[in-house]
């Protein structure tokens, strides 16, 4: 599949306010994106305005606060989802196709079950939750990923295994937790990591180094095919260097650290 043939769905409703940057990130990598509403996919709207899900190679569920993130952060959404296109979803996921989460995309994707999804695709119902960040306050600061994929993820196919990357947070709810005591485990034998927090320098990562407290460091998992991805950070902010927090000091490229992660899923389209 060529980059120009690639047609991406960012998906918003009220509340959602960062599909514009979701948007263009897919575009400056060379895809089209479109900012489609739910109502757009669910038929609630004029004839002229109505999308098919499966018409897209990519489904992309930004960050923001979505319906005021009221009962949980991305419930609502999440639930609005399942009810309007839920089974067209799980073919979309089970046909390969690839599917970002950020911030609050990550909340809604842990809500509808389509993470961690263990063997499955989706589950019923959350089998983990995006919790209170251990500060009890909104993070907004730079952080370090290291990508600890192992090659299944499809959004770290263009990123080295053990490099760092340097993406802005924020969030109020980022600690990924669940009731299940062999949760981390499960997602380490799985593969399912993608990214953890660390310190600038590479090492285990202290607060703020970790904003939110997350077990194990965690800040971005797969499901077990590798096709759906959800992390904390915002790779879409971090397009270009001169976003970034450093940006005056000695960057070598104009390239910033976050569109490897829209490089990669580009890539790995291109084989499709």
């Amino acid at each position: 599949m060529n980059a120009q043939d690639v047609k991406v769905c960012v998906l918003r409703i009220e509340g959602t306010n960062c599909e514009d940057e979701m948007a263009e990130a897919f575009r400056m990598v060379g895809a089209q994106a479109e900012k489609v509403h739910l109502k757009q996919l669910s038929g609630q709207c004029p004839d002229n305005l109505k999308r098919n899900l499966g018409d897209y190679d990519v489904l992309a569920l930004p960050g923001g606060f979505s319906a005021g993130d009221y009962v949980r952060a991305g419930a609502i959404f999440a639930a609005r989802i399942k009810a309007a296109v839920g089974k067209d979803l799980v073919s979309f996921v089970e046909d390969g196709k690839p599917v970002l989460g950020v911030c609050n995309g990550f909340q809604i994707l842990v809500e509808l079950g389509l993470l961690p999804a263990f063997n499955t695709t989706m589950t019923p119902a959350p089998t983990a939750a995006l919790y209170t960040n251990d500060s009890g306050r909104f993070e907004c600061r730079p952080t370090v990923l290291r990508n600890d994929s192992r090659g299944k993820c499809v959004f770290a196919s263009d990123i080295r295994q053990g490099e760092l990357l340097a993406c802005p947070s924020a969030h109020g709810e980022g600690k990924l937790l669940s009731n299940d005591s062999k949760f981390i485990e499960k997602l380490a034998e799985n593969d399912q990591i993608v990214f953890r927090y660390v310190c600038p320098d590479g090492r285990k990562a202290v607060y703020p180094w970790n904003p939110n407290g997350s077990p194990d460091d965690i800040a971005g998992i797969c499901n077990p095919a590798g096709n759906v991805m959800g992390m904390m950070p915002h790779p879409e902010r971090a397009m270009t260097a001169y976003t970034a927090a450093d940006w005056t000091r000695g960057h070598q490229s104009e390239d910033g650290d976050g569109k490897r992660v829209f490089t990669s899923v580009m890539k790995y389209l291109a084989k499709r």
